[in-house]
Formats: C-alpha cells, structure tokens, sequence
C-alpha cells in the first residue's frame, strides 16, 4: 500500500511538473497568447520600436530550425514582453518611426544544435543588438543564451530548448534597456 502511494505521489508529480513546465517553454501556443496580452500593458513614457528580428545573412542556421521555430518572433515577443513597463508605447510592425522613439534593431548571429531535443546536445542563441534614438547610437549589444532543456530537458525538443534561449535573451535586452551602455556583453557572453 505505502509503495502505490509512493508511486501515486510521484506520478502525481511528475504530471504537474510536465504541466508547468509546459507552460513555461517558450513556444507553447497558450504562452504565445500570455506574452501578446501582458505586451498591452505599457506603463513606462516614451516609445520602443522594435524592428523586425532577422537571421544575419551569411548565418548558418539550419533551415528547420528556422522555418519551425520561430526564434525571431518569439524573440521579439519577449522583448516586448519584458519592456512593457518601461516604455508608454511598443511598436513591433514595420512602418513608420515616431520622432524621438528608441530603435532597437536585433540581429540573429548564430544559432547552435542539431535536431533531437537535448539528446543532440545543448543549445545556444546568439544575437546582437543596437538601440539607436534620432539616428544616434544610444548603445550597443551582445546576448549569447545556453540551454540544455532545463528539467525534463529530455523530455523536450529543438525548438523547446532554443525558445527557453530566446526567453532568456527577451529578459536580457529588457533589462539591458533601462540602462543601455556601449558594447555591453549580456547573457552568458
């Protein structure tokens, strides 16, 4: 009786673990939904644009990882998610600049790990970045971002354990941005 009670207890565990674990990995449809809602919610001054997030053209990146899992909006996403209260305003779609709004343009340098989840390995993220107001340079960056899946990390794929990278970079840049300073190292630079 006390051994099916233990393996209940454990079952029990491992099911809620998987649960939250879910919802924190980044890619997860309604954590997708979380970050949209949470970016409604400025309180800063000022406004932020965000340019379109690319991959740097001579990158190599494979093109699953690029077609599937969405680093580049996901990374965006974060950012904003993560600057709401700092700026009044956050755009995200092209378009025009409003005059006196901080740019930061963000480049995908480099994205490292091949397919199979954490069995291929860690995964890493690297980006760099520059926030520029009235077409000065206000500050420089570079983010690099490792994971190997974090718990259950088995139990995930690729582009699970790359979006825990670029989750992790969103919160970077956030912080990064209330005191941008010139060829800052951010992450696990």
């Amino acid at each position: 009786m006390k051994r099916i009670t233990a393996l209940m207890l454990i079952a029990l565990f491992v099911v809620t673990g998987c649960q939250t674990t879910a919802n924190k990995t980044a890619g997860a449809t309604s954590e997708e939904t979380k970050v949209a809602a949470e970016a409604q919610t400025h309180t800063g001054t000022g406004t932020l644009v965000i340019k379109p997030i690319s991959f740097r053209k001579d990158a190599y990146v494979r093109e699953a990882v690029k077609q599937q899992c969405n680093l580049d909006g996901k990374l965006a996403q974060f950012i904003e998610q993560y600057a709401a209260d700092q700026y009044a305003n956050i755009i995200t779609e092209g378009g025009r600049i409003p005059k006196n709004a901080q740019v930061l343009t963000v480049v995908i340098e480099e994205v490292v790990g091949g397919g199979g989840g954490a069995w291929s390995g860690a995964k890493a993220v690297k980006v760099k970045g520059t926030l520029t107001k009235n077409g000065k340079v206000i500050g420089d960056f570079m983010a690099r971002r490792y994971s190997g899946g974090g718990f259950f990390g088995a139990y995930k794929g690729t582009c699970a354990i790359m979006g825990r990278c670029v989750r992790a970079l969103g919160s970077d840049i956030a912080e990064w941005l209330q005191n941008p300073t010139r060829h800052a190292a951010l992450g696990d630079m």
